[in-house]
């Protein structure tokens, strides 16, 4: 079948539907449906040019996860290819680079035939702002399309993304309309592990509530579950604000030693305690204009708590071992996992500091509470796996996005990407030994660990059913649950805590006090071969 050219009627339908649609969702889905109507194709994409790599913005005629992947220019020619070009391109239906999308499309399983493929990249007063991309499995499709008519639907397009992308960004931030300019200009070097994947309810909130902090110089304190990506949201905090081309410097105060936190957050000069050979700058000094992002605040002893409580009241610190005082400009972002206003009450931390440090409090949402986000963070770690284990594709089987999806992942977003990576392991192994191999690997139920769907708790039945829900301290039944898992699992692995940390996608040291402060205790036996 051979495509006719498209009629001035469709092109103005097109334009019409455009310019009722208010939002950037229904605008790209209204694209690509009245594209669809007038151009056969079994798939058609929006994708928004980020530098080095191409992030889906709508898609219609692929696998879910699609959305949810990152496709990184210099690993897919036909990209490459369309991001250099000023006019579409059309490729050879037996073009032999390789489809980005083989093994994506709904209506098809395994690797792509022969096809018809086409991409429209889209400018905007000379800039590239994203590609279209149309595959149809009829050879020849697109042939007789006229270059004119494609130029006339690229132009729509461009317009499209550029209104929405404006919106988005004059949204986030109103007050920075020269930074939206910019912004629209330059690629975000580190969009790639710092970007938050998720288009639920919860995430919109999330993303708003760092949109509204991150103009301000308010501290700011980032709570949630661990495994939830706390970090990500202090580096988007960090991004947004004016002190973006400052640095942000990280300090995990779980890991620190207690007679080294005043050093690592002060510095030190040469002789002060045993050791200091040289002179050695502080985080606060290294974040000076900057960010200084503390995680795991809650684990930081009472007495550094009232050192840095200091070193916030006056912005002024003390190098250890020395009398001088120095000035410093810092935005504090802390990070916990704590109930922090609970443990306040125990007395395990300052109350001064903690109204310090909760001038603009954020929750991070537990996964479970992420409805539809599970799709696209699959999607995303199984193209950011693909590429470390150096893949051609790497599929994920559509029951497998729903067995994802039914589990309420404890360990949060951390759980879900150890997880993909541990089946696209098993999978790619598999592949291997397969003769009839296609070239795409596809990770399927069996490849995934064993997981028991649960709908909204992620901590099973904490409370027996016939026990009567009226006076019950909900720490102490989360401390027991915490505690008979990590017996079993110290069980399970005879007594190595790296094991069961890693099983429990904790950090050895959060799991080492963690097991102190639950009680409990680990005997370990030597036995001695004779």
């Amino acid at each position: 079948m051979v495509m006719k050219d498209i009629s001035s009627t469709a092109l103005i339908e097109l334009s019409i539907d455009l310019a009722k649609s208010l939002n950037s969702l229904s605008r790209f889905d209204s694209l690509l449906s009245t594209i669809r109507k007038t151009i056969t194709c079994e798939a058609v994409a929006l994708l928004a040019y980020k530098g080095d790599y191409l992030v889906p913005l709508a898609q219609q005629g692929l696998s879910r996860d699609t959305l949810g992947r990152r496709f990184y220019i210099v690993e897919h020619p036909r990209f490459a290819e369309i991001c250099l070009s000023n006019k579409a391109v059309r490729f050879a239906s037996n073009c032999p680079l390789p489809d980005p999308y083989d093994g994506l499309l709904i209506d098809r399983e395994g690797d792509l035939p022969v096809h018809s493929c086409m991409g429209l990249p889209l400018y905007f007063e000379d800039k590239l702002l994203g590609v279209l991309t149309l595959d149809s499995l009829s050879p020849h499709v697109f042939d007789d399309i006229a270059e004119r008519t494609l130029e006339v639907i690229a132009a729509m397009a461009a317009v499209s993304l550029n209104t929405a992308l404006t919106l988005e960004l004059l949204e986030s931030n109103v007050q920075h309309s020269q930074q939206v300019v910019a912004a629209l200009s330059q690629p975000n070097v580190m969009a790639e592990q710092n970007e938050l994947i998720g288009q639920s309810t919860a995430m919109a909130k999330l993303k708003q509530e760092i949109s509204l902090v991150a103009s301000s110089e308010f501290n700011v304190l980032i709570e949630g579950e661990s495994g939830v990506g706390k970090e990500l949201v202090a580096h988007n905090i960090h991004q947004q604000s004016a002190r973006a081309k400052s640095p942000l410097v990280y300090l995990n105060c779980a890991a620190l030693p207690e007679n080294l936190i005043e050093s690592e957050l002060f510095g030190h000069v040469k002789g002060a305690f045993t050791g200091a050979e040289k002179d050695r700058a502080g985080k606060f000094v290294i974040a000076d204009s900057g960010t200084l992002f503390l995680d795991e605040i809650g684990e930081l002893p009472l007495g550094a708590q009232s050192k840095l409580l200091r070193a916030l009241q006056s912005n002024e610190i003390q190098a250890v071992g020395q009398d001088k005082v120095i000035n410093v400009d810092v935005r504090i972002v802390a990070a916990t996992n704590r109930d922090l206003a609970l443990e306040v009450e125990k007395g395990r931390f300052r109350a001064d500091l903690y109204h310090r440090l909760n001038v603009f409090p954020i929750t991070v949402p537990p996964l479970r509470k992420r409805q539809g986000d599970i799709v696209l963070l699959s999607g995303f770690f199984a193209e950011k796996t693909k590429r470390k284990l150096g893949l051609n594709q790497l599929k994920l089987a559509p029951d497998v996005l729903d067995y994802l999806s039914s589990y309420a992942w404890p360990g949060n977003v951390r759980e879900l990407e150890h997880s993909i990576s541990r089946a696209a392991l098993k999978a790619s192994a598999r592949y291997q030994n397969n003769s009839e191999a296609t070239g795409i690997v596809r990770i399927e139920v069996t490849d995934c660990d064993q997981l028991n769907p649960t709908n909204d708790s992620s901590y099973g039945e904490l409370v027996t059913p016939n026990e009567p829900l009226t006076n019950l301290n909900l720490r102490q039944h989360i401390d027991d649950y915490q505690r008979k898992l990590i017996l079993r699992m110290l069980q399970d692995e005879q007594g190595n805590v790296s094991a069961c940390a890693k099983r429990l996608s904790l950090d050895r040291a959060n799991l080492s006090r963690l097991i102190k402060r639950l009680g409990i205790h680990i005997n370990k036996v030597v036995n001695v071969k004779r």
